[in-house]
């Protein structure tokens, strides 16, 4: 893989616009189709990075059916701060998102997603007891070093192998 590649900014991208260029695509018939609402696919996000873009894609705000409850909504009231970070041939290499801290926020997107709130009370009292802007994200690092070094099966990059059946290997 070239270096302009791993090293070139990534293309950012919000998810309706992502998803109007999907709607536009003719040469490839998708496995599940592409809609609002509905989470993108494996297939939808590496078509994006290896044939529309060919570099890295960000795709934000998402819309708030497709995230978990926890995810901060944005002003718009239809889309969450979470975004993903999708590289050529590689896949989903960072994701991440904005936590709820709005208690009033949280329990209305408990009560839309169909969650019995019993269950969630202790997560409740943590904010309801005060709590402060945070976020978080998940780095595949397996994947980083794929990315970076350009070979074309993770288990090259994984630095312990594992044998199948074998313990002591």
């Amino acid at each position: 893989m070239p270096a302009s590649l791993v090293f070139s900014r990534p293309y950012q991208s919000p998810l309706n616009e992502v998803i109007d260029i999907l709607m536009k695509v003719t040469d490839k018939k998708f496995e599940t189709n592409v809609q609002w609402g509905v989470s993108l696919t494996t297939e939808h996000l590496s078509y994006l990075a290896d044939n529309i873009f060919k570099r890295p894609v960000i795709i934000y705000n998402y819309p708030k059916e497709a995230k978990p409850f926890f995810v901060r909504v944005n002003d718009d009231m239809r889309t969450v701060a979470a975004f993903d970070l999708v590289a050529p041939k590689v896949g989903v290499i960072v994701s991440g998102g904005e936590n709820e801290e709005r208690l009033d926020v949280i329990m209305s997107r408990i009560e839309e997603s169909g969650l019995p709130r019993e269950k969630y009370e202790w997560y409740l009292d943590l904010r309801r007891h005060g709590t402060v802007k945070n976020s978080g994200f998940t780095l595949r690092f397996d994947l980083l070093i794929l990315f970076i070094t350009g070979l074309t099966d993770v288990r090259d990059v994984i630095p312990f192998h594992r044998s199948h059946g074998k313990i002591m290997n």
